[in-house]
């Protein structure tokens, strides 16, 4: 098996320098583990994440896949700020509720311009997926 590109640290230290604006209403999204292809991040969804209901809102369970996404590409090809989201399909499969969601994000292809990854989230400690998505980065030549 290869070894990744970057550890979670150096991923969260890179995003930190590159798009810290992504924090700016608090920190609430963390890389926990990179491995070869392989991320797992989490998001501490509290009050400013809720829809009415009590549900966490779409657009915080798009960033989380999207993030997922983006730090195991960097897992696996490096410092590379311009790769950008060019697809990115979510189901919505359960309610989730406030507190702490696990996302595990893959690989599924590695192209030299196109990286295709897939994510399950679920809530901390549940087998129970809340949302399923896959996404397409367009990553620039060197």
């Amino acid at each position: 098996m290869d070894q990744p590109a970057m550890t979670a640290a150096e991923v969260t230290r890179f995003l930190d320098e590159v798009f810290p604006q992504m924090h700016a209403q608090g920190r609430i999204y963390f890389v926990d583990q990179i491995v070869w292809r392989q991320a797992q991040v989490r998001c501490v969804a509290g009050e400013q994440q809720l829809r009415p209901g009590g549900t966490v809102s779409g657009p915080t369970l798009m960033t989380l896949a999207d993030f997922a996404s983006y730090a195991v590409i960097l897992g696996s090809i490096g410092p590379r700020a311009l790769a950008v989201t060019t697809n990115l399909n979510i189901n919505f499969l359960r309610k989730p509720e406030a507190g702490v969601l696990i996302a595990k994000c893959r690989i599924l292809k590695l192209g030299k311009r196109l990286i295709v990854t897939d994510c399950e989230i679920a809530g901390e400690g549940s087998e129970d997926l809340v949302a399923h998505a896959t996404a397409t980065y367009s990553v620039p030549p060197r």
